[in-house]
Parts: C-alpha cells; sequence; structure tokens
C-alpha cells in the first residue's frame, strides 16, 4: 500500500492540472457504500490536501470539491439503498462480510437521522449509513438536511490540516517557525490523546484530569507565547495569503456567530431551555461551564494585555489573549456536545465533541483570517474552554454521572439555538456585503 501511494502522489506531482479531478475522485469513493471500507479514502484525502495546499489549488476550491465529491457519495449510496433494499446483502463485498451492514444498520435504527451525522466521522460507518439509510426508507428530505451538514463538517476536518501543512510548506516561514510548530501541534496531541485513551478505557477521573491538564496547557501558552513568535506569523503568513473577497464575505458572517452578544444570548437560551425542560443537572453545568469561561476570559484579558496583530487598518483597542470568539464558541459548542455524549458509549461521546469542536474551530479560525487575533490566542481561548467545561463536569458528577438529556429537551434546544446563530448570521450579511464590494 506504501508503495501504491508514493506512486500516485508521483503521479500527482507530474500531473498537477488532475489534482482537482483526484481530490473529487478520492471524496466520492471514500462516502460510497462499499468501495470506501476498500479504498484507503482517508490517507489519499490527505496526500491530496497536501498538494493542494502546496499551490495547486487555493483553500476555497479545495474544500468545495471535497464537499461536493462526499456529498455526492453519499447521494449515491442512498439511492442504491432505495433502490435494492434488503437486495443489498447480496451485491458484492456485502456477500461476503454481512457484518459491514449489520452494524451500520443497528447504529440507524439507534440513533436515526443523527447517525449520519456522528457517523461520518467514525471511519467503518462513513460509507455505509447512506445505504442503510436509503435500506430503511429513511425520507429523502431528513437525508439530505443532514448530509449536507455532515459532508461540510467532514470536508473542514479531513482537508484544513492537509491543505495547511501544504501551504506552510510552500511559503516562506521565519526562521523557527517548524520547530515552534511541533511543539504546539505536539502539546495539543498529547492533550487529545490523553483524553481519548482515558474515555475509552472508562477512567473514572477523566473530567478532573482533564480539566487540570488543559489548565497546564493554558498556563504553559500563557508564559509561552512570546516564544512562538515565529509560529504566530508563520500560519498568519499562510492564512493572510488566502484571503479573497469571497472569502472574507463568509468570514464576516462566520465570526458574528462569535460575538459577545450572539454568544450570550446562545448561552441564556441554552440554560433557559434546559432549566425549561427541568434538567436541573444540565443547567447547572451549561452554567457554570459558559459562565466561568466568560469570567475566566475577562480576567486574563484584564491582567495580560498582549496587542493585536497589525494587519486590520483601525485595529481594536481591547487586548488579544485569548481570543473571546475562541472561548465563548468553544464553550458553547463543547457544552452541547458533552450533553449530547452522556449515556452514549465512549465513541460516542468523543464523536460528538469532534463535531461540536468543528464550528467552534471555524469561529476561531475566521479571528485569524480577519487578522484580530494571533494564533495562540485562538489556541487559548479553546484550552480556557476546555479548562472551564471538564472542570464544570467534574463538579455536577462528583456524586453520580450525568445522564442523557431526554429527547424532548433535544427537541427544544436543537432548533432554538441554531436558529438564533441562523438569525445573527443573517443580520451579518450587510455588514458581510459591504466587506465582499470593498
Amino acid at each position: 500500500m506504501g508503495q501504491w501511494l508514493d506512486a500516485f502522489n508521483t503521479w500527482l506531482a507530474m500531473h498537477p492540472q488532475w489534482l482537482g479531478l483526484a481530490l473529487f475522485l478520492a471524496a466520492f469513493t471514500e462516502c460510497l457504500a462499499i468501495v470506501g471500507l476498500v479504498i484507503p479514502g482517508t490517507v489519499l484525502l490527505l496526500a491530496i490536501a497536501v498538494a493542494a495546499g502546496s499551490g495547486a489549488l487555493p483553500l476555497g476550491q479545495t474544500l468545495l470539491l471535497a464537499y461536493v465529491g462526499g456529498l455526492l457519495g453519499d447521494l449515491v449510496s442512498y439511492a442504491i439503498g432505495r433502490r435494492y433494499h434488503q437486495g443489498i446483502r447480496r451485491l458484492p463485498g456485502l456477500r461476503r462480510h454481512p457484518e459491514w451492514l449489520q452494524r451500520a444498520e443497528v447504529f440507524a435504527r439507534d440513533y436515526g437521522a443523527a447517525s449520519l451525522l456522528v457517523g461520518r466521522f467514525i471511519g467503518p460507518l462513513r460509507p455505509m449509513l447512506p445505504v442503510t439509510a436509503g435500506m430503511l426508507d429513511m425520507p429523502f428530505g431528513r437525508f439530505a438536511l443532514v448530509s449536507v451538514i455532515a459532508s461540510a463538517g467532514w470536508a473542514v476536518a479531513y482537508l484544513m490540516p492537509g491543505w495547511t501543512a501544504g501551504a506552510a510548506l510552500r511559503l516562506s516561514l521565519p526562521e523557527g517557525f517548524w520547530p515552534e510548530a511541533a511543539i504546539v501541534a505536539a502539546g495539543i496531541a498529547l492533550l487529545v490523546g490523553i483524553s481519548v485513551h482515558c474515555s475509552l478505557r472508562g477512567v473514572r477521573m477523566t473530567a478532573p484530569l482533564m480539566a487540570a491538564l488543559s489548565a497546564v496547557a493554558l498556563l504553559a501558552m500563557f508564559i509561552g507565547w512570546p516564544y512562538l513568535d515565529a509560529f504566530d506569523k508563520g500560519l498568519m503568513d499562510v492564512v493572510q495569503a488566502e484571503r479573497s473577497p469571497l472569502g472574507d464575505y463568509l468570514m464576516v458572517v462566520i465570526t458574528r456567530m462569535g460575538d459577545f452578544r450572539t454568544q450570550l444570548l446562545a448561552a441564556v437560551l441554552l440554560i433557559v431551555l434546559l432549566l425549561m425542560a427541568r434538567q436541573w443537572r444540565s443547567g447547572a453545568f451549561a452554567t457554570l461551564a459558559l459562565l466561568g469561561t466568560a469570567v475566566g476570559n475577562g480576567t486574563l484579558k484584564a491582567l495580560f494585555a498582549r496587542v493585536r496583530p497589525d494587519i486590520l487598518a483601525e485595529p481594536l483597542t481591547s487586548f488579544s489573549f485569548p481570543s473571546g470568539h475562541s472561548s465563548a464558541a468553544f464553550a458553547f459548542f463543547l457544552v452541547l456536545g458533552i450533553l449530547a455524549g452522556r449515556g452514549q458509549p465512549p465513541r460516542l461521546r468523543l464523536t460528538w465533541l469532534v463535531l461540536a469542536a468543528i464550528p467552534a474551530t471555524a469561529i476561531a479560525l475566521s479571528r485569524v483570517y480577519l487578522g484580530v487575533h494571533w494564533p495562540t490566542d485562538i489556541i487559548g481561548g479553546a484550552l480556557l474552554a476546555a479548562t472551564f467545561c471538564a472542570a464544570s463536569l467534574a463538579i455536577v458528577q462528583r456524586r453520580r454521572p450525568l445522564g442523557a438529556l431526554a429527547p424532548r429537551a433535544w427537541w427544544l434546544i436543537m432548533p432554538s439555538t441554531l436558529a438564533l446563530l441562523g438569525l445573527f448570521a443573517v443580520w451579518a450579511l450587510p455588514d458581510a456585503l459591504a466587506v465582499y464590494r470593498y
């Protein structure tokens, strides 16, 4: 497999004009029923993303091709399931491996449409859930709505890291960038790795341990950011090199969803809905996490007056570290992710956290794109939110685990909070259009 992948990368380097088509086909096959289990699509997508970031494709086009390819793979798989129903068990591959379909069928029956969203980030389930949804006659409108959202998050999560690495290799970055980037990446990977290990092993003290480790990582970032100057400036150069009028338009809309007023109203709405649904312990957890993050962010900004980047024509007067947008967005979405994972197996709990991190990361990265925050600012904001979310969960669970939310509570929370965020995004359109026209 390694020799085949090396040959493929060599061929792409010699024929860059086919890179876009290769990306589209890799995304399509990765999400296509049965085929996605046989072809190493994730490895291919990473290699293609690195090649795209080296100058062959802009970021927007890279994400769009992956998004369309993955979505089309879902639709074709769904159509196969609707066409053959139980007859798909006789298709080549499934006759020899019936467990592929059985596992997806159980998952789909247990979680319904949510299985498409969560399973998108579980490799063995990703290509089989759409065909299972078709086989089980899931309404097409419901399937299409969830797949449109899930495909967007999947494209960003799977393509962005590789593309960024390729762009970093292409540009002339400050001396010391790569060692500093390696230190930051290793620290984040260690923190995530310990969290995953403890969750999968069922370690009882996972929440307080992650609160302590996140606090230590935040302290290290607090002390060490002056020594990460090359990392900050280098990554800022990578992002700024990809700015475009359309990108500015999109990022203004995204960043508005992380504004103080937006996040304050979203937090209040979430807590009120939890209390209305009589989810007292979940409401206490959300209150502690969201309020603690807000107070912590304000305190650090007051004590630590770091100057913002000088990219803006009219620099903001408030201080930079940690990013308020990043901390608020990560706190809000991590709270949702933690609540969604209550009562679920460890692997599903982790998947919900990955899903929750995607919109929060988009809001955080919009601040770097717009030149408002340094990369270490948004990392610091994410670590601050992780600290308070984990600490709040540990406090609420000190006597017994936090139970799963009732389905009726989710029917209150999800439409209401998403509608609120969408409303603020719509209100941001005039400002975004002004930036786009400019």
